[in-house]
C-alpha cells in the first residue's frame, strides 16, 4: 500500500462512519446503555480523545518536533484512568459537538498525511492494520476505526437492535 491508497482507505472509512452516524441519528447519540453507562456520544469522544493524541504525535513527527504531551494529566498512565479522564472532560459536550470534534480530528489527520512525501513508508499488518512510518516512528492511522470495529461495534449493534 502506498500513501495515496492509505488516504483512499481512510476516506472510505470516514464515509462508512458518517453513514453509520446518520443511520443512528442525533437522538440516539444521547441515549444511555451503548456500553455500560456510556452514551454513543461518550464512545465517540473516547475514540476521538485517543485519535487526537495520535494526530498530535504524527504532526510533531512530521515537523521534526518532540512528541507532545497528551491532553490528559501526565500522572495518568493506566488506560482505564485515561478513558475516565476523557469521559469526564467531554461529558458536558453535546452530541453534535462530539461528532464535530471527531470530524475535525479526522480532517487534521488527512491534512498531515497529504503533506507527507508520496514515498512515505506504509505497512499493512495482518492484511488490515495500516501504519505509516515518519522517520523512525510508527503510527497506526486506522486506530479510530479499528478500535471501534474490534472493541465497540458489537456493543453498538447490540444496543441498536434493542433501541429500534
Amino acid at each position: 500500500m502506498n500513501k495515496t491508497q492509505l488516504l483512499n482507505w481512510l476516506l472510505e472509512e470516514e464515509q462508512k462512519w458518517t453513514l453509520l452516524l446518520a443511520a443512528i441519528g442525533d437522538t440516539r447519540l444521547n441515549q444511555l446503555g451503548v456500553n455500560g453507562d456510556w452514551m454513543l456520544k461518550d464512545m465517540i469522544a473516547h475514540l476521538t480523545g485517543w485519535q487526537r493524541h495520535l494526530v498530535a504525535k504524527l504532526r510533531a513527527a512530521a515537523d521534526g518536533q518532540p512528541e507532545p504531551a497528551p491532553a490528559w494529566p501526565s500522572e495518568l498512565t493506566d488506560e482505564d484512568e485515561i478513558n475516565a479522564w476523557i469521559y469526564t472532560a467531554n461529558r458536558h459536550k453535546t452530541a453534535q459537538q462530539i461528532v464535530a470534534d471527531a470530524a475535525d480530528v479526522h480532517q487534521h489527520l488527512l491534512i498531515i498525511l497529504r503533506s507527507l512525501p508520496e514515498d512515505a513508508r506504509v505497512e499493512t499488518i495482518d492484511g488490515k492494520f495500516h501504519v505509516i512510518w515518519v522517520r523512525e516512528q510508527r503510527f497506526a492511522l486506522g486506530e479510530f476505526f479499528h478500535h471501534f470495529y474490534d472493541d465497540h461495534a458489537t456493543d453498538v449493534l447490540n444496543w441498536l437492535s434493542q433501541t429500534d
